[in-house]
């Protein structure tokens, strides 16, 4: 199954690193190659002895060991295709979110920049430490997947969450990221995220809260599921797939316009602002003591005038961020509009949302059946989406 995957294990000094032999050995069966990479103190739990007789290659340790020139850290990150950390102790979560580069572990961390998969494990009082909760935060906001730890009796003899999650739970973690459905192979996939922002005068302009991280997520996500993916956004951002920067809404709707004659779908992520300044003054406007009036012109409808314009092959998902009667006020865009799938969200709540590493959100499509996602991160947010809406058109 996973013939020809290179699959990087990081270990640390918690007591759970025992567990991770039985991790290498179903991965091993399932014809992946392992490369182990260890922490000092994680060898007082396990030894180099075994993890090399399971895993059939070297374990690296130590920091400096270089081999035709290439410093280890950087050699390691060359052929993985992702780098799973488990167990992660507090310590380790704490190096990596700071940055600090002390061991050979932390160090292929700052250097990786593909999948990583971290399953922490320690006392229940550390993981609800909440400097450890504020760098798994951290971790997620910047792409890392979390196992989160499971509840029960933990090794210093006391009942809790901090238990390393399930084995089994942690290898389909990894096989979910390392062989997604391809249910968009060779499907150009149009993906607008971020919030447009319309120009006042040379230094102000009107915006809104959007952080882009919920359109960038579903970017990613098609991506992963084989996608031609192009990105139409007012968020830099670096990727394997080709991105679009814009700031206005009219230069997002030409360039939505523009991709969307050959795409399979679009998904209007973005929260497009829905007026611009009628007059922009190319200069700053002065304070006069006078109240300023600046009158407001509509924007272009994107979603509506995409509607119009797409075949019946051609799938079109718009979002609908609402503070009240967040139902009713889906149905009635997605009728107006006259896109096919609506994803809705409750902008009122504070833990999910804008800014929020969180979302939870309602699936409607045109007959106004209703599909829930629970609360939860956006990269999983994203997938569920995606598995919903493209699995069901398939």
């Amino acid at each position: 199954m996973l013939k020809g995957k290179n699959i990087l294990i990081g270990i640390t000094g918690a007591i759970a690193a025992y567990k991770i032999l039985e991790l290498i050995r179903l991965l091993k069966k399932n014809n992946a190659n392992v490369k182990v990479v260890v922490t000092p103190n994680a060898l007082n739990f396990v030894t180099k002895t075994t993890l090399e007789s399971l895993s059939q290659n070297s374990v690296d340790i130590k920091q400096f060991e270089i081999e035709d020139y290439k410093p280890e850290h950087i050699a390691l990150t060359e052929d993985a295709d992702i780098f799973l950390i488990a167990p992660a102790s507090a310590n380790t979560i704490s190096k990596m979110a700071n940055g600090i580069c002390d061991n050979l572990l932390t160090s292929t961390f700052c250097a990786f920049k593909k999948q990583v998969i971290i399953a922490p494990s320690m006392n229940t009082g550390m993981w609800e430490n909440p400097a450890v909760q504020k760098n798994i935060e951290f971790l997620k906001e910047h792409g890392a997947e979390i196992i989160e730890p499971e509840t029960g009796f933990l090794a210093c003899g006391t009942t809790g969450k901090g238990r390393l999650a399930d084995i089994n739970t942690i290898f389909e973690a990894v096989k979910k990221f390392l062989l997604p459905p391809q249910i968009l192979k060779g499907k150009k996939i149009i993906v607008t995220a971020g919030g447009t922002k319309e120009n006042i005068d040379a230094v102000r302009y009107i915006g809104n809260y959007s952080s882009g991280k919920m359109g960038i997520a579903l970017a990613d996500s098609a991506y992963k599921l084989g996608a031609e993916v192009v990105l139409i956004s007012t968020v830099e951002t670096e990727k394997q797939y080709k991105v679009i920067n814009v700031k206005t809404a009219e230069e997002m709707f030409h360039a939505v316009k523009s991709e969307f004659k050959n795409a399979y779908s679009l998904i209007m992520a973005a929260a497009v602002s829905d007026y611009k300044v009628k007059n922009m003054s190319e200069q700053k406007i002065k304070k006069t003591g006078n109240n300023l009036i600046i009158e407001l012109v509509e924007n272009p409808d994107i979603l509506a005038e995409i509607s119009k314009q797409k075949t019946n092959n051609q799938i079109v998902v718009g979002f609908c961020a609402e503070s009240e009667n967040l139902l009713n006020n889906a149905k009635n865009k997605i009728d107006k509009k006259g896109c096919d799938y609506i994803c809705a969200n409750d902008i009122s709540k504070k833990d999910t949302g804008f800014s929020s590493n969180y979302n939870e959100l309602y699936i409607i499509n045109k007959e106004h059946e209703i599909f829930h996602i629970e609360k939860t991160d956006k990269q999983t947010a994203a997938f569920k989406i995606m598995e919903k809406i493209y699995g069901e058109s398939k």
